[in-house]
């Protein structure tokens, strides 16, 4: 009992370290003359931020923003990068929103929608930037709030 511990983690270092070996062997390999092309979309899968939506939720607003704001995506409940595009171009429309329309739900785009959500559907947090439990509550009453 008292070398189970102690075992583990040996095993789990020499397990490390053969496959740090195995990789290593594979990342000096010389070029084969032919370049490979890999797709971004392959290499990194689109981040899915729903805030506490659920997918019917995200349905709703990604539906509003297909009708309002240029959304050419999937109604598929799963807002990735384009329904952030979309909301973020609302969010420059309607609460001040500056930054790059990328997609990306940093805390510039977090602090926009926190004002906005403020403005009209009872968020009464800081402007923060950070998604709490009040940014999500009321982001969940603004999708519920939409037909």
């Amino acid at each position: 009992m008292t070398f189970t511990k102690p075992l583990v983690a040996l095993v789990a270092v020499a397990g490390i370290g053969a496959g740090s070996l195995v990789t290593a062997g594979t990342a000096v390999a010389a070029p084969s003359g032919k370049q490979q092309v890999v797709a971004a979309e392959s290499v990194a899968p689109l981040a899915v931020v729903n805030l506490g939506l659920t997918s019917a939720e995200a349905q709703k607003l990604q539906r509003w923003l297909k009708t309002y704001f240029g959304y050419t995506g999937a109604i598929d409940g799963q807002l990735g990068t384009e329904s952030w595009k979309a909301l973020q171009r609302f969010l420059r429309q309607s609460s001040g929103y500056t930054d790059a329309i990328d997609g990306i739900v940093g805390p510039n785009t977090v602090k926009a929608l926190q004002r906005w959500l403020k403005s009209a559907w009872g968020y009464t947090g800081a402007i923060d930037g950070i998604a709490g439990s009040g940014t999500q509550a009321a982001f969940k009453r603004f999708a519920n709030g939409l037909s």
